[in-house]
């Protein structure tokens, strides 16, 4: 069976990403565009259903983004979100006005007229729903009805069920709206019929096949392998398809976890058989980082120096025609926005420059994935717990957690408490309910009392965050008698530290790294 694709138009809202993720968790396959594709463009990508997200512009303005009318006469189900409401509104003929009292945040809904999309909601009327909006519909086009209101806003959803047109003034993909699932999943399954076939397995089998097709029975794939969830997946999925025709390289940088690049070698190898080449290169990155304590120059000496070391590598190797990348779905958004790339990109992303310098083209089996998936994905393929729940860990690994220089002192103290961190959520049972939990040394020194004498020595902070994309993220309560625990264990054990303290500030306005 022909997987079913819902194409999203991104007209810039910040939610765009978070109606992608809710269409595929309902079982369907989506894939967000940029609103200024053209129409020949879309209609080339096969979609069977569309979708017209929210976004900051005005559609009354005379330079906001558009949509070719032609759309709405090929027979698509639609629907439009917020400014993809207005924007329908607009081309079809009635009438969008800037509303005198704006609507941000939650307002209640209620249903004027029964149809397909509220149809199995819990509640019908004072629905918890979530506005962001400027304008709003003053009049519906000719050939529409309103299906709801609010205190403010007199059209707050509104439809042509004869040409499955559909349009909300509220967000249904953000938690805050009450059965906002539901709503989708009436648009996707009661108003555009589409088949929940979209889940890992099949993605697994289908992708499996594509990779042979496209690598061929003889190409050679070279595969930067980080020992995290994403680089691994994509090892082990090429590994499936073209065996050891895939040579791996991680590189050991000396900034890993205490112990963790042995431990990942180790597994792959036993459990999945790669081709793997480990090279340890401990001591070119900590010598280049001497003296080094700038952030940003810190990530652009592990940068530079992991491309040298992974090409010394690759030119040892003969054949190799690919370059295999753990590239995901929000990382090819980004590219291709709206809102356009995003003016800073971090400097460690994935292994920027090595496709050019070495005139290899490129394999990204994970392309259109979201990170969750990819964890599906993991599991599908028997990769371990700890592994697929392995937690997000930086491309400059441990030296960003480090504030300050880098020194091997330095680093076997930071990896040390990290390694209790990580110990104590484990048996707590806390570190598969958090997004995040690590330590960080800071630059500083404080005065303490350990026996009899005064001391004076380094801080550990901790760092432990819940969160589901890291696009936002706030701080764990985490028991305060494991994080007791917690800074016992590296005050008592750690040589160096006797003082642990507690990072609880949320993204924004902080990160959750910190440098």
């Amino acid at each position: 069976m022909e997987t079913d694709k819902v194409i999203i138009l991104d007209y810039g809202s910040q939610y765009t990403q978070l109606i992608a993720r809710r269409i595929r968790e309902a079982g369907v396959y989506s894939e967000i565009h940029p609103c200024t594709i053209t129409s020949e463009e879309l209609k080339a990508l096969k979609p069977q259903a569309l979708i017209l997200s929210g976004g900051p512009a005005s559609v009354t303005n005379h330079e906001a983004p558009a949509l070719d009318p032609q759309v709405l006469d090929w027979g698509l189900p639609i629907l439009g979100i917020c400014y993809g409401m207005q924007l329908l509104a607009h081309i079809c003929g009635g009438e969008v006005v800037p509303a005198q009292d704006r609507e941000y945040g939650r307002a209640e809904l209620f249903i004027t007229e029964d149809c397909a999309l509220w149809e199995g909601l819990v509640v019908k009327e004072g629905i918890k729903v979530w506005m962001s909006h400027g304008d709003k519909v003053l009049a519906p086009p000719p050939g529409f009805i309103v299906l709801a209101r609010t205190n403010r806003v007199d059209v707050a959803a509104m439809a042509d069920p004869a040409r499955k047109i559909y349009a909300l003034q509220f967000h249904p993909e953000v938690a805050h709206t009450e059965d906002g699932d539901q709503i989708l999943r009436n648009f996707l399954f009661r108003i555009a019929d589409l088949n929940p076939n979209w889940n890992m397995s099949s993605f697994l089998e289908e992708h499996l096949a594509r990779l042979r097709e496209e690598i061929g029975e003889n190409e050679q794939v070279i595969c930067a392998l980080s020992g995290g969830v994403d680089s691994t997946v994509v090892a082990v999925m090429l590994h499936k398809a073209i065996g050891h025709r895939l040579h791996c390289v991680l590189v050991d940088n000396g900034l890993l976890r205490l112990g963790e690049g042995e431990e990942i070698v180790a597994y792959l190898r036993q459990h999945f058989d790669l081709n793997l080449h480990f090279v340890q290169a401990q001591d070119l990155f900590l010598s280049r980082l001497k003296g080094v304590e700038d952030p940003e120059k810190k990530r652009k000496i592990i940068g530079h120096t992991f491309i040298e070391v992974f090409e010394q590598e690759a030119k040892a190797l003969t054949g190799i025609k690919y370059l295999a990348q753990g590239t995901l779905y929000p990382d090819v958004i980004e590219s291709i926005s709206f809102k356009g790339p995003s003016a800073v990109i971090k400097s460690h992303h994935n292994v920027g420059g090595l496709p050019e310098k070495m005139d290899l083209a490129l394999i990204e089996p994970l392309r259109e994935l979201f990170k969750d998936e990819v964890r599906k994905v993991a599991v599908e393929l028997g990769l371990p717990d700890f592994i697929v729940w392995r937690h997000p860990f930086p491309g400059p690994a441990l030296a960003i957690r480090i504030l300050g220089e880098v020194t091997q002192e330095r680093l076997n103290i930071l990896q040390q408490a990290d390694k209790i961190v990580h110990n104590e959520l484990m048996a707590s049972g806390w570190y598969y309910k958090v997004w995040q939990g690590f330590a960080v040394l800071l630059p500083l020194k404080t005065v303490g009392v350990m026996g009899d004498e005064r001391t004076y020595e380094h801080v550990i902070a901790l760092r432990i965050v819940d969160s589901i994309d890291a696009m936002t993220a706030d701080w764990t309560r985490v028991p305060s008698e494991i994080l007791a625990l917690i800074s016992n264990r590296i005050i008592n054990e750690v040589k160096g530290v006797n003082r642990v303290v507690l990072d609880i500030s949320s993204k924004p306005p902080s990160t959750i790294e910190w440098e």
